[in-house]
């Protein structure tokens, strides 16, 4: 069980370490090609070159990764510092605070949504929610990707980047359990890549419309 508050404890924590965040998590779509591949086939599917919602965008790397592929991106993310942090790396792309669970966008209002490594944090019984949400806001036939870390357990994080306070669970789950959730939603799963799967941290990513 999670206990209530988990959206507002997620919030101060990245708040908290939003500025060591950056300076301790490198791009990593820089370094993978695999990543790059995912993005660029992403990218190559959204209709008219977008707009994309780069949902819980964080510093905004992804994002400014996708306009530079040709995407009219943007990000949101559920922490205010984060977004301060991406709009002063960024300064020519928009970026909003937040959360996925009641997203600030009009219905059919994005080309592409993508989700990488964010609904790590959403707590099971938030997801169903958190995917209507992607549904009601992607316009029919547009590209949504999703990434999370590969697994059957949840773990509460204390402590991160730089060694401050954290008080975040984080969530990792298998591909078919998130695939269903996404076909509940009434999306159609197109694909998933599996990302090091004999790995300690195993991922995956999985394509949707």
């Amino acid at each position: 069980m999670i206990a209530d508050g988990w959206l507002e404890d997620t919030r101060t924590s990245y708040d908290t370490v939003a500025t060591s965040y950056v300076d301790m998590v490198p791009d990593l779509v820089a370094a993978d090609p695999f990543l790059r591949g995912a993005l660029a086939l992403f990218a190559d599917m959204v209709p008219s070159g977008g707009p994309v919602a780069d949902v819980g965008c964080g510093p905004g790397h992804v994002t400014a990764r996708l306009h530079d592929l040709g995407i009219d991106a943007f990000g949101i993310d559920l922490s205010p510092t984060m977004i301060e942090v991406a709009r002063r790396a960024h300064p020519a792309l928009r970026f909003e605070v937040g959360s996925m669970t009641d997203l600030p966008l009009a219905d059919a209002s994005v080309d592409g949504l993508l989700a990488w490594w964010s609904l790590i944090h959403i707590p099971d019984d938030a997801m169903p929610a958190v995917l209507a949400h992607f549904r009601r806001v992607l316009r029919q036939g547009g590209p949504l990707q999703v990434g999370f870390h590969v697994g059957d357990e949840s773990r509460l994080k204390t402590e991160g980047y730089g060694g401050h306070p954290m008080k975040v669970h984080v969530h990792r789950r298998q591909p078919d359990q998130v695939a269903t959730w996404l076909t509940d939603a009434g999306f159609t799963v197109k694909a998933h890549l599996n990302l090091d799967p004999h790995s300690t941290r195993p991922q995956a990513i999985i394509f949707a419309t």
